[in-house]
């Protein structure tokens, strides 16, 4: 459990040796911005998570900031985490790795919150928000940068608000600093509606912020958020969607790199019985598993570009960094998103299958023509990874290295993760074939689609199928 109290004299000079220097560093970066505020409230972790606690954060700082009415910038409230880099430098929550290294994961989290009229004090439920996401990264050792979205399928407030989701931004005051323990910067939380976050990945967080920060009721310049908002950026301007995500997507390409899914593969070159290859759902038979290697290939390429529709977890995050760290190319790689990504070698089995069955979910089908158009065409790759189990489906396009799918055999498996190359051609004409998919409705199912010069198949299948298996 967290209490509200003072900083107690976390500024004051005569107790500033006895301050972890880690913390006094994010001090020193707050009071550049709030000299008057030396000591603001804070929401601390009453156990600390180095104590065997459930919250990462050992303190989220709350501040009051007056905005900038020179740039029509709203009063708001300033939210700044303590704990996600090293406050001590003893390794009791982080390993200190060198002052040129980054500071336990590099960053701190903050959040910008409107203040509403005749408010006197910060609401405190963004700080349960923060240990959320902190405990998110704790548990998976997976790390924001910016760009990133969150999917929370929640009102970030628990109230009737249509801000249900988030990404993350650098924050636009606070600057990058070096403390005794590292690198680290600060990341900010901005909330959104579902159809900015769905915008997002199907573009790319970054463009989205920057619509944003053009309409000042979704966040203005500094990104504020307002739990109190009503409309999207696309019910203020209806012309976003078309004249710059959908146009992004076709000339950019997406971010997205995979998701999770519902979904499963069948091998119609073998007989339904032979278990061993078959990929459909088995009850009362152990399938095959991946391959420690396959494992980690799959994982580090989808690292952050999963999406989960069960608040069970905090859903993983997706990046937006491989345009960051390199300039935007036709020729996408397999194993260039990761560095410990392992490419298959002559020693693991690879099979080459004659003709396949694809099954979705209709959410999942949803998203067929953006993993063509938003990714193949563009030279990238698309993973669908199940929920339900180690499947895999991962498309790629002829651009793409490191794949063990060829334009000879299009189709290839390693265990259950299967690999379909998809050329340029036969993509614009699975576009054709599968433009119902692109609506938002609900339609009736099953849809088959089929392409019997290409022994290729694919099913929208009801979720029930996914979740009863005997039925």
């Amino acid at each position: 459990m967290d209490e509200v109290r003072p900083t107690s004299g976390a500024q004051t000079h005569g107790l500033v040796s006895l301050i972890p220097p880690g913390l006094q560093a994010i001090y020193g970066e707050c009071r550049r911005l709030y000299p008057d505020q030396i000591n603001p409230l804070q929401v601390t972790a009453i156990v600390k998570y180095w104590l065997g606690g459930p919250d990462p954060l050992d303190y989220i700082s709350m501040y009051r900031n007056v905005g900038c009415p020179a740039q029509d910038i709203q009063e708001h409230w300033h939210y700044v985490s303590l704990g996600l880099s090293d406050l001590y430098g003893d390794n009791r929550v982080h390993e200190f790795t060198g002052v040129d290294k980054p500071s336990g994961f590099g960053f701190e989290l903050t959040f910008r919150l409107k203040r509403e009229v005749g408010e006197t004090a910060p609401p405190t439920w963004p700080a349960e928000l923060m240990q959320g996401l902190a405990r998110y990264v704790f548990q998976s050792e997976n790390t924001f940068c910016s760009g990133d979205h969150v999917s929370w399928h929640s009102p970030l407030d628990n109230s009737e608000s249509r801000i249900q989701h988030m990404l993350l931004t650098e924050d636009p005051q606070m600057q990058p600093i070096q403390t005794p323990f590292g690198t680290m910067s600060f990341l900010q939380i901005v909330g959104v509606c579902t159809e900015e976050l769905q915008a997002a990945q199907q573009w790319n967080g970054q463009g989205i912020l920057e619509l944003m920060r053009g309409v000042r009721v979704a966040g203005g310049p500094w990104l504020i958020t307002d739990m109190r908002r009503g409309e999207t950026i696309f019910d203020i301007d209806p012309h976003l969607q078309q004249e710059r995500v959908d146009q992004g997507i076709e000339t950019e390409g997406s971010n997205l790199s995979g998701v999770s899914a519902k979904c499963v593969w069948d091998d119609l070159s073998r007989p339904p019985e032979d278990e061993e290859d078959s990929r459909s759902i088995c009850i009362g038979s152990q399938p095959r598993r991946l391959s420690d290697k396959d494992t980690e290939q799959i994982r580090e390429t989808l690292r952050k570009g999963l999406e989960f529709n069960s608040k069970a977890a905090l859903p993983p995050i997706s990046s937006q960094r491989q345009n960051h760290e390199r300039p935007q190319s036709r020729k996408d790689s397999l194993e260039s998103e990761s560095s410990a990504a392992i490419v298959p070698h002559e020693l693991v089995r690879t099979r080459q299958l004659e003709s396949v069955h694809l099954k979705f979910n209709q959410e999942s089908g949803t998203l067929l023509p953006l993993c063509l158009r938003g990714r193949l065409l563009h030279g990238r790759h698309f993973t669908f990874k199940s929920i339900n189990g180690d499947t895999a489906i991962t498309f790629v396009s002829t651009g793409v290295e490191g794949a063990f799918a060829t334009e000879e055999h299009p189709y290839a498996a390693h265990g259950p993760w299967l690999q379909i190359l998809l050329t340029e051609e036969f993509v614009e004409q699975m576009l054709g074939d599968l433009q119902e998919l692109n609506t938002r409705e609900e339609t009736k199912l099953p849809k088959e689609y089929s392409w019997p010069e290409k022994k290729l198949k694919i099913s929208v299948l009801p979720d029930s199928v996914f979740d009863n298996p005997l039925q």
